[in-house]
């Protein structure tokens, strides 16, 4: 895979557009002059958890002997859950009820942005090509950058997108992370299947 390659796929499993009104929809109770700092600091945040999981993910998940296949059901899971709720929102929105205040890196930096999905594909990225770390964590910091500057343009996109419009959009993000949370489980089932 190329530097162009990881960057798109990490941006697309990123899904800035899709989280876009599940964003929005947490960061309403925030007060409007405190949103883009408290965005911001997510965003930075969450920039943070991936780079220690680009540079240390393997020895974390060592430490802690869990395998690659445990990262890629569990993340499937978790994926899963997060789309259903993005298809069919319950009371207090996709992430469910939130603590009073300002969002603090849960849910936002993650799982949201951050979420198991991303984290296993960096470890994989890094497990395939070791040599090539640098250039992994340029293709994140890409990624990172482009989906930053789309929540933080949430406001003008809001107003040309309309409520509507980011609601057809949650719904169809939500199908389509149904899908890849389906593909992740399968890949973490059929890699544990090989392995044994």
């Amino acid at each position: 895979m190329d530097f162009l390659n990881a960057s798109l796929m990490l941006f697309l499993i990123m899904d800035p557009l899709g989280n876009l009104p599940v964003f929005m929809s947490i960061l309403k109770s925030v007060p409007e002059e405190r949103r883009m700092a408290v965005l911001r600091r997510e965003l930075l945040i969450a920039l943070a958890i991936m780079m220690l999981f680009l540079f240390a993910g393997q020895s974390i998940l060592n430490a802690l002997n869990l395998k690659q296949e445990a990262v890629s059901i569990s993340g499937g899971i978790i994926l899963f859950i997060i789309a259903i709720r993005m298809i069919f929102p319950g009371r207090g929105g996709v992430m469910g009820a939130q603590p009073e205040g300002e969002p603090f890196i849960v849910p936002l930096a993650t799982p949201m942005i951050a979420g198991p999905s991303i984290l296993a594909m960096l470890i994989l990225l890094v497990n395939q090509s070791p040599d090539r770390q640098m250039e992994w964590a340029l293709a994140l910091f890409m990624a990172w950058l482009i989906s930053s500057c789309i929540l933080l343009a949430s406001k003008p996109l809001f107003k040309l997108l309309k409520q509507r419009g980011l609601i057809a959009i949650e719904r169809l993000m939500g199908m389509i992370l149904v899908m890849m949370a389906v593909q992740m489980f399968l890949d973490g089932i059929v890699h544990y299947v090989q392995a044994q």
